[in-house]
C-alpha cells in the first residue's frame, strides 16, 4: 500500500510507505547519473526545493521520470504547494531502513566527482 500525501487539495502523489521502501529498488534509483545529482542537490539543501531549481542537462520529459523514479521507490517525497511541485530527500526514511547507506552514497559521488574533475553547476535559487 502507498501514501498518497499532498499540501493542495486534489492533487495527490502515491509514495510508498516506510516499510514498503526496499533496498533494491534504492539502490536502482541512486544508479543514475541525473538522479544521483537531484540527490545531492537535495542533501545540500536545507529544505524542500522545486522541481524548477534542477537544471538538468535532459528533456522536461526525462527529468519528469527521473523524479518519478525517485519518488516511487522512496527516495523522494514529492508535494504541490500551489502550482510548484516541492521536493524533499526522505532522509529519515533511508536512515532508518538503511543505517548509514544514503551517507556513504553521496560521500562516494563526491568523491567521484573529485576524482574525475567533474565541476558541479551552481544550484538556481528559487
Amino acid at each position: 500500500m502507498t501514501t498518497a500525501t499532498s499540501a493542495t487539495p486534489g492533487r495527490t502523489l502515491d509514495h510508498p510507505a516506510r516499510d514498503q521502501i526496499r533496498l533494491e529498488d534504492v539502490l536502482h534509483a541512486l544508479a543514475d547519473p541525473m538522479r544521483m545529482r537531484v540527490v545531492r542537490e537535495l542533501a545540500d539543501a536545507e529544505g524542500e526545493l522545486s522541481c524548477s531549481v534542477f537544471d538538468l542537462p535532459v528533456s522536461k520529459s526525462t527529468t519528469t521520470h527521473h523524479f518519478r523514479v525517485l519518488r516511487e521507490n522512496g527516495v523522494i517525497r514529492q508535494v504541490y504547494q500551489g502550482t510548484a511541485k516541492m521536493n524533499g530527500l526522505r532522509r529519515a526514511d533511508l536512515d532508518a531502513l538503511f543505517p548509514g547507506l544514503l551517507d556513504s552514497v553521496l560521500e562516494a559521488a563526491t568523491r567521484q566527482a573529485a576524482r574525475l574533475g567533474e565541476n558541479e553547476e551552481p544550484r538556481r535559487q528559487n
